[in-house]
């Protein structure tokens, strides 16, 4: 459930709201709404952590020595700034040792150049150029051009042109005249090697660090404690009251508080003279959420923390919902009971291996092994285990599936109004399945709007949106299963099903628009929808795509089947051949691994998709919630 919270408005005197905050502080109970902190020592801390998370970035992991304990924030900062200089160092080598080895590949083609004797000939008044032009003005040159041919290819020459002093080599404007580098190719090259050097040797410095990274983040969560005590502190707005010849001043801010704490907060202003308002919070509140719900139920928090989804204040707690429907979708996803095995067994060494150690057992260690049995459940209502063909399964294994969903009887027809018409297949059965799934998961989020909306007349809206999908679901069945099986003229014992499908349409879509913007007006309600007329159309089409986006489960537990078969079709000739059963072993463990893989990204990407859009769209969730956090040491 969502815990109930109270709007809270806190009052105390200017010259003492630092010593309130540190009173607040340790009653830990009140999420404080200043969000903007002032002045420089505000700036200094956030660059004081930036500087630390830099430095836990490029110390990458922690060490196997690891330290723990904590770290003094001069020390923390001192080690930040050292890692800071030598990662600078290292990037200046790397720029410098990258535009050496440059240097040096231009320099490549001429050998072995060393600026320094071309000098000393200069000097001695003798010029010595390296050029390179094309192989037929080379050819051309006349018998006064002094030059050494260096290197010759089809279409060129690189040599070395001399002149005296005062004289010039008598070469073509357009030759290409080598720019000689700053030092010789072998001083670059062990510039190169000691910049290598350096680099390495900085590297090794880093990593002995890497036993820091714990108490350095320790350090980061001290300094973001005190950040949080800075900005409350900076941000809190003040106001001056008249006080006989002068005036009082006096800070304020809001925030919130659990209902059930509010009376802990009253005693503390009492005994601490804050002036203290409490409200209950309105919709125009950005109230923050917590959840509270029991061990079982709470498994599903990993999931919502990894998604960063929370509902809104006044939205709903969908949690125990989610936990349920996404075990059921895992199931039918993975849909083959040997991978739920071996899920089974990755929970159990995980859960083994943390109470070998002491250790709490983590919720997601618990939910994976959920996963895990709603798969194996899966496989053996279905009978699919390892993508093995049922008739090399044991007869045990075959008597435990449902027939009409089971691989078993896949070629078997099943006639759901007796015999003589049409029958449906082991696929279809499967679909529908899937079907009522998405009839019974949409209708629970329009049961818990009519249960919230019970004492007005919008709950006839929420009926009515019932009724569209219960509707909507025979339609379903009639164009997207088997419209030879489901008709709309279907009659079963007098009942006219086809019929009473569309009435239920028609009448839930009426229904739902003349009251779903009740607001203490019916006209008011209808004037609504019908500003509003293309949403409120679009809305039907909406219930029918709602209903058929369940059908993924299916299709993507089929695929998911027939990867694994053509694994093992691949694999099985291999195994009856000696020489190529490691071929066939590592083949198997490669392709069901891979299935498996892309069952854990379907599973997110679908499984997951149908409870915080199809389901949460139902219930006009819009998971914009934040969670609640208090001001705590």
């Amino acid at each position: 459930m969502i815990v109930p919270m109270k709007k809270v408005s806190l009052f105390m005197l200017a010259s003492r709201k630092k010593e309130a905050l540190k009173k607040l502080r340790r009653l830990g109970l009140l999420q404080i709404e200043i969000t903007e902190g002032r002045g420089d020592r505000v700036q200094r801390i956030k660059e004081e952590i930036s500087a630390l998370e830099r430095c836990v970035f490029s110390l990458g992991k922690p060490g196997k020595d690891a330290a723990g304990g904590d770290m003094p924030p001069e020390e923390a900062l001192a080690l930040a700034r050292e890692v800071a200089a030598l990662s600078e160092e290292k990037q200046k080598l790397h720029a410098e040792r990258s535009a050496l080895q440059a240097e040096l590949a231009r320099l490549q083609p001429w050998g072995e150049i060393d600026p320094g004797e071309l000098g000393a000939l200069e000097g001695e008044g003798i010029g010595l150029g390296l050029y390179e032009m094309p192989a037929s003005e080379y050819d051309a040159l006349g018998d006064d051009v002094k030059t050494l041919r260096l290197e010759r290819t089809k279409n060129s020459v690189k040599c070395a042109a001399v002149s005296l002093k005062g004289e010039g080599n008598g070469l073509p404007p357009a030759s290409y005249r080598l720019k000689l580098p700053a030092c010789s190719t072998s001083e670059i090259r062990g510039r190169i090697a000691r910049a290598e050097s350096r680099m390495a040797e900085i590297d090794g410095l880093i990593a002995s660090h890497a036993k820091d990274i714990l108490p350095l983040k320790l350090a980061i969560a001290s300094l973001e404690k005190e950040l949080q005590f800075e900005v409350y502190n900076s941000g809190m707005p003040e106001e001056g009251l008249p006080a006989g010849d002068g005036e009082v001043r006096l800070a304020y801010f809001r925030g919130y508080i659990e209902t059930e704490n509010a009376g802990r907060l009253m005693q503390a202003a009492k005994e601490n003279s804050w002036g203290l308002l409490i409200e209950d919070p309105t919709e125009e509140d950005n109230v923050p959420t917590k959840l509270k719900n029991n061990r079982l139920v709470s498994l599903i928090y990993p999931i919502t923390d990894f998604l960063g989804t929370v509902p809104g204040y006044f939205e709903f707690d969908i949690s125990g919902w989610f936990l349920l429907f996404i075990l059921i979708f895992f199931g039918i996803i993975f849909g083959d009971g040997g991978y739920g095995l071996i899920v089974c067994a990755v929970s159990a060494a995980l859960i083994l291996k943390s109470r070998a150690g002491k250790k709490p057992v983590p919720p997601a260690f618990v939910l994976v092994g959920l996963f895990g049995l709603s798969t194996v459940l899966w496989g053996v209502l279905t009978c699919t285990w390892f993508g093995i063909s049922p008739e090399y399964l044991p007869q045990w294994l075959k008597s435990l599936s449902v027939p009409f969903i089971s691989n078993v009887y896949s070629d078997r027809l099943w006639y759901p109004f007796g015999p003589g018409g049409a029958g449906l297949t082991t696929s279809q059965n499967l679909q529908i399945f899937c079907f009522t799934l998405a009839l019974v998961q949409l209708v629970i989020a329009h049961i818990k709007c009519a249960l919230r909306n019970r004492s007005s007349l919008k709950v006839i809206g929420d009926i009515g949106s019932v009724m569209q999908l219960v509707g909507m679901y025979y339609v379903v069945l009639s164009l997207v299963v088997n419209s030879a099986v489901f008709p709309f003229g279907l009659v079963v014992n007098g009942v006219p099903v086809g019929t009473i499908a569309i009435s239920l349409v028609g009448i839930g879509f009426a229904l739902n628009f003349v009251f779903a913007n009740y607001e203490g007006s019916i006209g008011k309600s209808v004037l609504a929808s019908l500003v509003d007329i293309v949403s409120v159309l679009l809305g039907v089409v909406n219930v029918f795509s709602d209903i058929v986006s369940y059908i993924r489960l299916w299709a993507v537990g089929l695929a998911g089947s027939a990867i694994s078969a053509t694994v093992n079709e691949l694999a099985g000739p291999l195994l009856g051949n000696f020489m190529f059963m490691v071929l066939a072993i590592v083949l198997l463990v490669f392709g069901h691994g891979l299935n498996m893989i892309l069952n854990v990204l379907s599973v997110i990407v679908h499984g997951i998709r149908l409870n915080t859009l199809e389901f949460s769209s139902h219930l006009n969730m819009s998971w914009s919630g934040h969670k609640f956090q208090p001001f705590e040491e």
